[in-house]
């Protein structure tokens, strides 16, 4: 059963969310919170596995409430969920620990879908945003897969712990690339990529694949193609 925080200072938005949430078999809606300081309260209390949290609340914004979640070391996954589809609340998410960034506007069925990818563990952005967020911390080119080995002899003391094949996903994730394409690239399975995926997060000590991505320009393991 996947436990859900909805988080909205608008009660009918709470409700519409509750209503598409538990027509979901699995799912229940363990609580809900109108700001962000009683969505840190429920957090701890309620223990939920997701949750959606809106940007713009009163008493605590989203930003600023998924900071404290993360910064606590909660093992729940945050969404922010926003009608503005604006690259400072993108990013102020990402930098505070949030796992997925889903607009208000998009179907019932892409919320279910996201709330199935953050509970599995998975990061959840569109191909839109995972662009910009590449885009961001690497310009325009991305890493190449061929140059993994020269990127790797200047790789800080985290990656030291990585098996070659875990760098290579490494290196494949950087790029955007999803499970299923790094399965076909590297003939491997998807379970065994998703392992492979598991564990560059843990030796890497970050929380999901995009925080893997953002860890790894930032810390000059790969760089963007010339």
């Amino acid at each position: 059963m996947t436990r859900i925080l909805l988080v909205d200072d608008q009660s009918l938005v709470r409700v519409g969310f509750r209503t598409i949430l538990e027509s979901e078999p699995g799912f229940e809606v363990v609580g809900e919170a109108a700001d962000g300081r009683v969505a840190i309260e429920q957090a701890a209390a309620l223990q939920p596995d997701v949750i959606c949290m809106d940007v713009q609340m009163p008493v605590m914004d989203g930003l600023a409430a998924t900071r404290e979640i993360a910064g606590s070391g909660h093992r729940a996954a945050v969404m922010i969920l926003t009608t503005f589809d604006r690259d400072d609340f993108l990013f102020e998410a990402i930098d505070a620990g949030a796992s997925g960034f889903l607009l208000k506007t998009a179907e019932p069925e892409q919320l279910i879908d996201a709330v199935h990818a953050l509970a599995r563990g998975d990061a959840l952005l569109s191909p839109e945003v995972t662009r910009r967020v590449i885009e961001r911390y690497a310009g325009k080119g991305g890493p190449t897969v061929g140059a993994a080995q020269e990127e790797s002899r200047a790789a800080p003391s985290g990656v030291d712990g990585l098996t070659e094949r875990e760098r290579e996903v490494l290196m494949h994730l950087a790029r955007g690339r999803s499970n299923a394409e790094m399965a076909a690239e590297l003939f491997l399975g998807e379970a065994t990529i998703k392992t492979h995926v598991s564990n560059v997060l843990m030796k890497l000590g970050v929380r999901d694949r995009i925080h893997a991505v953002i860890w790894a320009y930032e810390h000059g393991v790969v760089t963007p193609a010339g």
